[in-house]
């Protein structure tokens, strides 16, 4: 059965947000964020619901513009959210399903970006938070979790339509037969992170119950996998990964694994390449080799994905295995990058949930034929008690072990919503929250890991329904 459904207006809320301390990752420093509410009523033939989703806005990164404020680039992303939202209650002003609303509001998005010049990843930043929406409410009105839904098909999916190389093949073919019920979180460590306490000058420590430096976190939080953001300058690089590497292995006893995040800061494939020659000759960086698992995105998106890509990485024996991230903003992409030589690619849910889904498909089938097929999981400070546990549901589907999470790291917990909402959370989620001794919720990690069976067992991940209409309305 494939479930038939139409969507009422959409309405938007906006609560102002505050890190702990800057979050560093490349051109931007993130300190204040507006977090967007997205709500809509679904109504299928058996049922309605409220249907709800938020999303983080961070600077710099859906469009990477150093020439630009953040001030100039929120109305825009502004007004993708709007119009994909206008768009999905005109599809579905009569009843259509999943797969024929998704499809029709990704094309006729992307065509409305194209035209006006907008970037992929900012158009899809529209698509998926109105997806996402919609699918928190199909999931709240057949009372089915998120992938029951999918491994089910009631969504309709038809994968060989995005992939054609996937033919007849459908979601439950591919991914799990049953959701993961734990992961480790992949805690990154930005570019302007302290590694120790000795390293936070008195005026920015903060004493607010959770640990602020690398060393106190892997202890507090008993952490494995780690992310760690490259400036692209092996004269800073160098020694602060030879320290990192000494850190890990003191603080872990050598059970450890890093990824690393080039920011795009490499201009072309010649750099980067050299950067790595000289980092694999690097005496002090030799402990981390064994551990490195990816290098993501080392070049500017502008170029990753140039043609001249595939002569470099066809012709570099002991290359790194590589995946992209921002390079990732349209369908299409990823099979473009495993064209070029790229191992894989990162989910993000503020990339969209079906192209993702169809990503993790294309990459499953390729691992079956013996090809490299590397997807993780990545985050751009995501949120409870909405848009984290959503994003968790996701992972939890695709199978991916070990996921970046920064949230609970540059954020106080859910300090920074209403109490009711806390207790909401804590009581539906036991598993995945715990009350802090200084009396706010926060995510409860204990040996690196973190529950997802409350997020399973969920509509969309989030078993409360949140009423986000006391923060500020917008109109888009």
């Amino acid at each position: 059965m494939t479930d038939r459904f139409t969507l009422a207006p959409f309405e938007f809320f906006v609560h102002r947000t505050r890190t702990r301390f800057p979050f560093r990752y490349g051109i931007a420093s993130m300190t204040e964020v507006p977090h967007l509410f997205a709500r809509t009523h679904v109504q299928t033939d058996a049922a309605a619901s409220v249907g709800l989703a938020s999303e983080g806005l961070p600077p710099k990164w859906f469009t990477k513009n150093p020439v630009t404020t953040f001030e100039q680039d929120l109305p825009e992303m502004y007004a993708v959210i709007g119009h994909a939202a206008k768009l999905a209650v005109e599809i579905a002003r009569r009843p259509v399903t999943f797969f024929e609303f998704w499809r029709e509001l990704d094309r006729q998005q992307t065509g409305w970006a194209q035209a006006r010049g907008l970037a992929p990843l900012l158009a899809n930043l529209g698509v998926s938070l109105i997806e996402r929406a919609v699918l928190d409410g199909l999931c709240r009105a057949t009372g089915e979790p998120l992938h029951r839904l999918v491994l089910d098909n009631r969504l309709g999916i038809r994968l060989g339509e995005l992939y054609p190389e996937l033919g007849r093949a459908e979601p439950r073919d591919l991914l799990r037969r049953r959701p993961l019920d734990w992961c480790f979180v992949r805690h990154t460590v930005g570019l302007g992170d302290p590694l120790s306490a000795g390293d936070i000058p008195e005026a920015e420590r903060v004493d607010d119950g959770l640990p602020q430096d690398l060393e106190r976190c892997i202890r507090a939080y008993g952490l494995r996998y780690f992310k760690v953001k490259l400036f692209g300058d092996p004269a800073r690089d160098f020694p602060r990964l030879a320290d990192l590497g000494r850190l890990f292995e003191r603080e872990t006893g050598g059970d450890f694994v890093v990824t690393l995040d080039g920011n795009e800061n490499f201009k072309d494939f010649g750099a980067f390449r050299e950067f790595w020659r000289a980092a694999q000759a690097e005496p002090a960086l030799q402990n981390l080799s064994p551990r490195l698992w990816v290098v993501e995105q080392p070049v500017h998106r502008d170029h990753a994905l140039d043609e001249a890509v595939a002569r470099v990485l066809s012709n570099w024996p002991g290359q790194p295995l590589l995946i992209v991230d921002e390079s990732d903003g349209a369908l299409g992409d990823v099979r473009r990058a495993l064209g070029l030589g790229y191992a894989g690619a990162s989910h993000k849910s503020c990339k969209g949930i079906v192209k993702g889904l169809a990503n993790a498909c294309l990459l499953a089938a390729r691992r079956r034929a013996g090809r490299h097929g590397v997807l993780t999981g990545e985050d751009l400070c995501t949120l409870g008690p909405v848009a984290l546990l959503q994003d968790l549901a996701t992972m939890a589907l695709f199978g991916i072990e070990h996921v970046e999470r920064n949230g609970h790291h540059y954020y106080r917990g859910l300090s920074l919503w209403p109490e009711q909402w806390q207790i909401a959370t804590l009581e539906a989620h036991g598993d995945l929250y715990a009350r802090h001794a200084a009396g706010f919720a926060a995510v409860r990690i204990g040996r690196g890991q973190i529950s997802l069976q409350t997020v399973n067992d969920a509509p969309f991940g989030v078993r409360p329904l949140f009423d986000p209409s006391g923060f500020e309305p917008l109109a888009l």
